[in-house]
């Protein structure tokens, strides 16, 4: 589902140019105005979920991010509409939202492991029925338990992306999974897998599977947000009187970085662009080179030698 597109809208629109554009098509097919048209029902679905995230900062920024294939893999529909009061929006556009105020219908956007519209339209109190609060509702199918399991991948996996093939321990057997690592994933983000959770009871659907994400430390480079962390550590002499050091990115290319006479240590020297990718579609942070200086722990008498010289020189 592309949800700027079930709004009727462009990617970046406004907060109140999201919430008017839900309100006009809420008032066009709210099952109380198109009673039995299953179609409006499910534009109604489908708008309710786009508003669900577009209408939450955080979420936004993660759908704008990532792109809607690997933002449905990091939320489940628990996930989307979790604090999202339904009841409350619908009364703010002339509905009843949850049977009172004159709307027949109610939105059942919680848990019990199901999913948030699976007696979404339900009608309330005898509407249609004429069997008054006698009647039995039917319970959704149960769905099977949701799995976390943490899934461990190098920076050079966060910058090209990767699909990992993981064998887990599932009901006392092995299941075999693939599953796509979006550039630019962060620690503790997880990926979801839908479906690939516990067995569910006979006519439910199986849980879902969250991959939660470790990245592994690297011999040469530390992650600083999109940005990478270079430490090279150079004479005392390169730091008084300049140089040119060999510096490696992550992805393998070689340059000569021109240290400046005078560097302190912990100075940092940057080479723009290649860091890490900030999500699939946006570009990369920078290389820092963060310049240690060197002191010996042990000196022969030509070091020593020298170095009163330049004591006596004032450095």
């Amino acid at each position: 589902m592309e949800y700027y597109q079930s709004l009727g809208l462009n990617k970046g629109a406004s907060a109140e140019e999201i919430k008017k554009a839900y309100r006009k098509l809420a008032l066009k097919y709210h099952p109380d105005k198109n009673p039995g048209d299953k179609e409006a029902e499910e534009k109604f679905k489908g708008m309710s979920e786009a508003y669900a995230v577009l209408s939450d900062p955080e979420k936004k920024k993660q759908y704008d991010t990532y792109g809607s294939a690997d933002f449905h893999q990091r939320y489940s529909q628990e996930d989307i509409f979790r604090n999202f009061k339904m009841d409350d929006i619908l009364r703010q556009f002339g509905f009843g939202g949850g049977g009172g105020g004159g709307s027949s219908y109610r939105m059942n956007m919680g848990g019990g492991g199901g999913s948030p519209f699976a007696d979404i339209f339900a009608q309330a109190g005898g509407a249609g029925g004429g069997c008054g609060g006698s009647c039995h509702q039917q319970q959704p199918p149960q769905k099977g338990q949701d799995m976390t399991y943490q899934l461990s991948v190098s920076l050079e996996d966060v910058l090209h992306g990767t699909e990992k093939n993981i064998t887990l321990r599932n009901n006392g057997g092995n299941k075999n999974v693939s599953v796509k690592v979006p550039k630019g994933i962060e620690a503790g983000k997880k990926l979801r897998l839908k479906g690939k959770g516990g067995e569910a009871p006979p006519g439910g659907m199986p849980g879902d599977l969250f991959l939660k994400i470790d990245i592994l430390p690297h011999a040469q480079y530390k992650r600083d947000g999109n940005n990478l962390v270079y430490e090279k550590n150079i004479p005392f002499s390169q730091a008084c009187l300049g140089a040119k050091v060999d510096v490696q990115t992550l992805e393998g290319k070689k340059f000569k970085v021109n240290v400046p006479a005078g560097t302190r240590g912990g100075a940092k020297l940057r080479l723009k662009g290649y860091g890490l990718p900030g999500g699939p579609k946006n570009g990369r942070g920078d290389l820092f080179v963060k310049v240690g200086v060197d002191i010996p722990k042990e000196l022969d008498d030509a070091q020593r030698e020298t170095l009163a010289k330049l004591q006596e020189c004032g450095l």
